[in-house]
Protein backbone atom coordinates (compact mmCIF):
# COMPACT_ATOMS: atom_id res chain seq x y z
CA UNK A 1 0.00 0.00 0.00
CA UNK A 2 1.33 3.65 -0.74
CA UNK A 3 0.74 5.22 3.08
CA UNK A 4 0.82 8.77 1.56
CA UNK A 5 -1.39 7.74 -1.50
CA UNK A 6 -4.22 6.73 0.78
CA UNK A 7 -4.12 9.14 3.46
CA UNK A 8 -4.97 11.47 0.58
CA UNK A 9 -7.66 9.68 -0.75
CA UNK A 10 -9.19 9.69 2.99
CA UNK A 11 -9.02 12.88 2.78
CA UNK A 12 -10.36 13.80 -0.37
CA UNK A 13 -13.51 11.79 0.78
CA UNK A 14 -13.88 14.26 3.77
CA UNK A 15 -13.38 17.12 2.00
CA UNK A 16 -15.78 15.99 -0.51
CA UNK A 17 -18.22 15.55 2.55
CA UNK A 18 -17.29 18.85 4.00
CA UNK A 19 -18.40 20.91 0.36
CA UNK A 20 -21.53 19.13 0.13
CA UNK A 21 -22.67 19.79 3.91
CA UNK A 22 -21.29 23.58 2.94
CA UNK A 23 -23.80 22.95 -0.02
CA UNK A 24 -26.85 22.24 1.78
CA UNK A 25 -26.72 24.98 4.49
CA UNK A 26 -29.98 27.10 4.32
CA UNK A 27 -32.40 29.13 5.92
CA UNK A 28 -32.56 26.55 8.67
CA UNK A 29 -29.28 27.30 9.94
CA UNK A 30 -29.99 31.31 10.19
CA UNK A 31 -32.93 30.02 12.18
CA UNK A 32 -30.84 28.02 14.25
CA UNK A 33 -28.82 30.99 14.93
CA UNK A 34 -31.66 33.14 15.71
CA UNK A 35 -32.85 30.79 18.45
CA UNK A 36 -29.63 29.83 20.21
CA UNK A 37 -28.99 34.22 19.97
CA UNK A 38 -32.38 34.53 21.40
CA UNK A 39 -31.99 31.46 24.00
CA UNK A 40 -28.45 33.42 25.30
CA UNK A 41 -30.23 36.86 25.98
CA UNK A 42 -32.60 35.16 28.08
CA UNK A 43 -30.02 33.79 29.92
CA UNK A 44 -30.00 30.26 28.86
CA UNK A 45 -27.46 28.03 27.39
CA UNK A 46 -26.94 25.41 24.86
CA UNK A 47 -27.06 22.38 25.64
CA UNK A 48 -24.85 19.62 22.98
CA UNK A 49 -25.77 16.05 23.39
CA UNK A 50 -24.68 13.03 21.52
CA UNK A 51 -23.45 9.60 21.75
CA UNK A 52 -20.45 7.35 20.39
CA UNK A 53 -18.23 9.11 18.90
CA UNK A 54 -20.86 12.38 18.18
CA UNK A 55 -20.67 12.34 22.28
CA UNK A 56 -16.90 13.48 21.73
CA UNK A 57 -17.77 15.54 18.56
CA UNK A 58 -20.36 17.31 20.72
CA UNK A 59 -17.32 17.68 23.64
CA UNK A 60 -15.55 19.80 21.55
CA UNK A 61 -18.52 21.83 20.06
CA UNK A 62 -19.58 22.82 23.32
CA UNK A 63 -15.64 24.02 24.65
CA UNK A 64 -15.60 25.77 21.49
CA UNK A 65 -19.40 27.30 22.00
CA UNK A 66 -18.53 28.17 25.14
CA UNK A 67 -14.53 29.66 24.73
CA UNK A 68 -16.26 32.28 22.24
CA UNK A 69 -19.01 33.55 24.11
CA UNK A 70 -21.84 31.41 24.14
CA UNK A 71 -22.60 29.62 26.70
CA UNK A 72 -23.05 25.90 26.56
CA UNK A 73 -22.69 22.61 28.13
CA UNK A 74 -22.42 18.72 27.24
CA UNK A 75 -24.71 16.44 28.20
CA UNK A 76 -24.53 12.68 28.32
CA UNK A 77 -28.07 11.21 27.36
CA UNK A 78 -27.51 7.79 29.78
CA UNK A 79 -26.10 9.89 32.32
CA UNK A 80 -28.88 12.28 31.80
CA UNK A 81 -31.42 9.43 32.68
CA UNK A 82 -29.94 9.36 35.70
CA UNK A 83 -30.03 12.53 37.29
CA UNK A 84 -27.73 14.96 34.64
CA UNK A 85 -30.80 16.03 33.57
CA UNK A 86 -30.94 18.33 35.47
CA UNK A 87 -28.28 20.77 33.68
CA UNK A 88 -31.00 21.51 31.23
CA UNK A 89 -32.96 24.56 31.98
CA UNK A 90 -36.12 26.05 30.81
CA UNK A 91 -34.70 28.67 29.32
CA UNK A 92 -31.93 26.58 27.31
CA UNK A 93 -31.60 24.89 23.74
CA UNK A 94 -30.25 21.71 23.21
CA UNK A 95 -28.16 20.91 20.17
CA UNK A 96 -28.88 16.68 19.18
CA UNK A 97 -26.04 15.00 17.21
CA UNK A 98 -26.41 12.06 15.58
CA UNK A 99 -26.00 10.85 11.66
CA UNK A 100 -28.29 8.29 11.10
CA UNK A 101 -31.39 9.91 13.44
CA UNK A 102 -32.00 6.71 15.33
CA UNK A 103 -29.79 6.30 18.40
CA UNK A 104 -31.83 4.58 21.13
CA UNK A 105 -29.98 6.22 23.95
CA UNK A 106 -30.76 9.50 22.47
CA UNK A 107 -34.12 8.82 21.42
CA UNK A 108 -34.91 7.88 25.11
CA UNK A 109 -33.71 11.69 25.90
CA UNK A 110 -36.24 13.22 23.73
CA UNK A 111 -39.17 12.78 25.82
CA UNK A 112 -37.86 14.61 28.81
CA UNK A 113 -36.95 17.34 26.37
CA UNK A 114 -39.74 17.74 25.32
CA UNK A 115 -41.79 17.54 28.93
CA UNK A 116 -39.04 20.51 29.60
CA UNK A 117 -40.06 22.78 26.97
CA UNK A 118 -36.72 23.26 25.00
CA UNK A 119 -36.19 23.83 21.49
CA UNK A 120 -34.49 21.11 19.99
CA UNK A 121 -31.58 21.10 16.64
CA UNK A 122 -30.98 17.43 15.20
CA UNK A 123 -27.96 17.10 13.61
CA UNK A 124 -28.48 14.48 11.11
CA UNK A 125 -27.80 13.04 7.88
CA UNK A 126 -31.15 11.38 7.63
CA UNK A 127 -34.29 14.84 8.00
CA UNK A 128 -36.78 11.86 7.94
CA UNK A 129 -35.14 9.96 10.64
CA UNK A 130 -36.52 9.42 14.04
CA UNK A 131 -34.30 12.55 15.40
CA UNK A 132 -35.34 14.69 12.32
CA UNK A 133 -38.91 14.33 12.92
CA UNK A 134 -38.97 14.75 16.55
CA UNK A 135 -36.36 17.97 16.40
CA UNK A 136 -38.09 21.39 16.17
CA UNK A 137 -35.41 22.29 13.02
CA UNK A 138 -33.06 19.65 11.46
CA UNK A 139 -29.51 20.90 10.21
CA UNK A 140 -28.32 18.69 7.69
CA UNK A 141 -24.79 16.95 7.74
CA UNK A 142 -25.62 13.97 4.98
CA UNK A 143 -22.58 12.90 3.23
CA UNK A 144 -22.20 10.47 0.33
CA UNK A 145 -19.63 7.71 2.67
CA UNK A 146 -17.74 7.14 4.81
CA UNK A 147 -13.60 7.44 4.83
CA UNK A 148 -13.92 4.54 6.31
CA UNK A 149 -13.04 1.28 3.61
CA UNK A 150 -16.18 -0.61 5.48
CA UNK A 151 -18.45 2.38 5.85
CA UNK A 152 -18.76 1.56 9.26
CA UNK A 153 -16.42 4.30 11.65
CA UNK A 154 -17.99 7.57 12.13
CA UNK A 155 -15.10 9.62 10.01
CA UNK A 156 -16.49 11.62 7.34
CA UNK A 157 -19.65 12.33 8.83
CA UNK A 158 -18.38 13.17 12.33
CA UNK A 159 -15.66 15.44 10.36
CA UNK A 160 -18.51 17.39 8.89
CA UNK A 161 -20.54 17.37 12.10
CA UNK A 162 -17.72 19.41 13.85
CA UNK A 163 -17.06 21.90 11.08
CA UNK A 164 -21.08 22.61 11.07
CA UNK A 165 -20.17 23.09 14.77
CA UNK A 166 -17.43 25.25 14.10
CA UNK A 167 -19.58 27.77 11.56
CA UNK A 168 -22.38 27.67 14.48
CA UNK A 169 -19.95 28.84 16.88
CA UNK A 170 -18.31 31.99 14.84
CA UNK A 171 -21.05 33.01 12.95
CA UNK A 172 -22.71 33.29 16.91
CA UNK A 173 -19.52 34.95 17.78
CA UNK A 174 -19.97 38.19 14.86
CA UNK A 175 -23.42 38.10 15.08
CA UNK A 176 -23.08 38.82 19.21
CA UNK A 177 -20.43 41.09 18.05
CA UNK A 178 -18.04 39.36 20.05
CA UNK A 179 -14.45 40.70 20.36
CA UNK A 180 -10.74 39.54 20.94
CA UNK A 181 -10.88 41.72 24.46
CA UNK A 182 -14.09 39.56 25.34
CA UNK A 183 -11.90 36.13 23.91
CA UNK A 184 -9.38 37.19 26.03
CA UNK A 185 -11.22 37.41 29.51
CA UNK A 186 -12.47 33.65 28.92
CA UNK A 187 -9.14 32.59 28.74
CA UNK A 188 -7.19 34.27 31.45
CA UNK A 189 -4.64 31.57 31.83
CA UNK A 190 -1.43 31.36 28.87
CA UNK A 191 -0.28 33.03 26.36
CA UNK A 192 -3.64 33.72 24.33
CA UNK A 193 -5.17 35.57 27.96
CA UNK A 194 -1.53 37.45 28.79
CA UNK A 195 -1.66 38.56 25.01
CA UNK A 196 -5.21 39.99 24.77
CA UNK A 197 -5.38 41.12 28.47
CA UNK A 198 -2.06 42.75 29.01
CA UNK A 199 -1.77 46.39 28.05
CA UNK A 200 1.54 48.56 27.12
CA UNK A 201 1.55 50.24 30.99
CA UNK A 202 1.89 46.39 32.51
CA UNK A 203 5.13 45.65 30.36
CA UNK A 204 6.49 49.10 29.54
CA UNK A 205 9.79 50.28 31.17
CA UNK A 206 9.68 53.28 33.06
CA UNK A 207 11.51 55.38 35.71
CA UNK A 208 15.56 54.22 35.96
CA UNK A 209 15.01 51.37 33.22
CA UNK A 210 13.75 54.11 31.16
CA UNK A 211 16.81 55.60 29.10
CA UNK A 212 16.38 59.34 28.25
CA UNK A 213 18.37 62.66 27.29
CA UNK A 214 18.17 65.84 26.36
CA UNK A 215 18.36 67.26 22.86
CA UNK A 216 21.56 68.65 22.65
CA UNK A 217 23.05 65.54 24.08
CA UNK A 218 26.01 63.57 22.92
CA UNK A 219 26.22 60.22 21.93
CA UNK A 220 28.27 59.43 24.72
CA UNK A 221 25.65 60.61 27.21
CA UNK A 222 23.12 58.74 25.17
CA UNK A 223 25.34 55.68 25.50
CA UNK A 224 25.78 55.99 29.56
CA UNK A 225 21.95 56.58 29.91
CA UNK A 226 21.33 52.94 28.00
CA UNK A 227 23.92 51.32 29.79
CA UNK A 228 22.60 52.77 33.49
CA UNK A 229 18.88 51.79 32.30
CA UNK A 230 20.44 48.30 30.83
CA UNK A 231 18.60 49.30 27.78
CA UNK A 232 18.59 48.94 23.78
CA UNK A 233 17.54 52.26 23.35
CA UNK A 234 17.68 55.93 24.86
CA UNK A 235 14.77 58.61 24.13
CA UNK A 236 15.71 62.11 23.07
CA UNK A 237 13.51 64.35 24.76
CA UNK A 238 12.77 68.20 24.62
CA UNK A 239 12.88 70.39 27.68
CA UNK A 240 9.63 69.73 28.58
CA UNK A 241 10.00 65.34 27.92
CA UNK A 242 8.41 65.55 24.98
CA UNK A 243 9.58 63.00 22.49
CA UNK A 244 11.97 63.71 19.64
CA UNK A 245 13.20 60.99 18.75
CA UNK A 246 14.76 57.55 19.60
CA UNK A 247 18.49 56.31 19.24
CA UNK A 248 19.46 52.59 19.91
CA UNK A 249 22.10 50.38 19.79
CA UNK A 250 21.95 49.61 16.52
CA UNK A 251 22.20 52.77 15.15
CA UNK A 252 25.32 53.04 17.05
CA UNK A 253 27.15 50.07 15.73
CA UNK A 254 25.96 51.30 12.27
CA UNK A 255 27.92 54.86 12.44
CA UNK A 256 30.50 53.93 14.11
CA UNK A 257 31.54 52.52 11.27
CA UNK A 258 31.44 55.88 8.84
CA UNK A 259 31.96 57.90 12.22
CA UNK A 260 34.27 56.57 14.55
CA UNK A 261 34.07 59.70 16.84
CA UNK A 262 30.34 59.30 17.07
CA UNK A 263 30.18 59.39 20.78
CA UNK A 264 31.39 63.19 20.48
CA UNK A 265 28.04 63.85 17.92
CA UNK A 266 25.07 65.39 18.86
CA UNK A 267 22.50 62.95 19.59
CA UNK A 268 19.67 64.97 17.17
CA UNK A 269 21.95 64.35 14.27
CA UNK A 270 21.86 60.22 14.65
CA UNK A 271 18.98 59.84 16.05
CA UNK A 272 15.07 58.82 14.35
CA UNK A 273 13.05 61.62 14.21
CA UNK A 274 9.48 60.87 14.87
CA UNK A 275 9.68 57.47 15.76
CA UNK A 276 6.76 54.82 15.90
CA UNK A 277 4.87 55.21 19.47
CA UNK A 278 2.11 53.30 21.48
CA UNK A 279 -0.21 54.64 24.14
CA UNK A 280 0.14 53.30 27.70
CA UNK A 281 -3.64 51.95 27.44
CA UNK A 282 -3.23 50.11 24.16
CA UNK A 283 -3.41 46.17 24.42
CA UNK A 284 0.13 43.88 24.05
CA UNK A 285 -1.01 42.46 21.28
CA UNK A 286 -0.63 45.71 19.57
CA UNK A 287 3.28 45.71 20.35
CA UNK A 288 3.64 42.11 18.80
CA UNK A 289 1.56 43.64 15.55
CA UNK A 290 4.47 46.80 14.77
CA UNK A 291 7.21 44.56 15.73
CA UNK A 292 6.18 42.08 12.63
CA UNK A 293 5.23 45.01 10.77
CA UNK A 294 7.98 47.21 11.30
CA UNK A 295 10.71 44.95 11.70
CA UNK A 296 12.01 46.98 15.31
CA UNK A 297 13.12 46.41 18.25
CA UNK A 298 12.10 49.07 20.83
CA UNK A 299 8.62 51.20 20.96
CA UNK A 300 8.45 54.28 22.58
CA UNK A 301 5.42 54.83 25.14
CA UNK A 302 3.98 58.69 25.11
CA UNK A 303 0.77 59.99 26.58
CA UNK A 304 -1.61 62.39 25.07
CA UNK A 305 0.49 65.77 24.40
CA UNK A 306 3.65 63.34 23.03
CA UNK A 307 5.31 63.50 26.45
CA UNK A 308 7.47 60.15 27.07
CA UNK A 309 5.91 57.93 29.50
CA UNK A 310 7.86 54.49 28.83
CA UNK A 311 9.46 52.33 26.55
CA UNK A 312 8.79 49.10 25.34
CA UNK A 313 11.77 46.40 24.44
CA UNK A 314 11.48 43.32 22.66
CA UNK A 315 13.94 41.19 24.92
CA UNK A 316 11.18 41.56 27.87
CA UNK A 317 8.40 39.91 26.31
CA UNK A 318 9.48 36.34 26.39
CA UNK A 319 9.96 36.76 30.46
CA UNK A 320 6.53 38.38 30.61
CA UNK A 321 5.48 34.79 28.36
CA UNK A 322 4.17 37.48 25.38
CA UNK A 323 5.93 36.25 22.52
Amino acid sequence: MNFQKRAKEVMDVEIAGMEKVRDSINGNFSTAIEWILTTIKNGGKVVVTGVGKNFHIGQKMAATFTSTGTPAVLLHPIEAMHGDFGIVGEKDIVLALSYSGASDELLALIPALRRRGVKIIGMTGDAASPLGQQSDLVLPITVDKEACPFGMAPTTSTTVTLALGDALAIVLLEARGFKKEDYAKLHPGGAIGRTLLLKVSDVMRTKDRLAKVRSGAKVKEAVLAMTGARSGCVAVVDGSDRLLGIFTDGDLRRHLIETPDITEVAIDSVMTRNPITLKADQLAVDILQIYEQKNIDDLMVVDAAGHIVGAVDIQDLPKLKIL
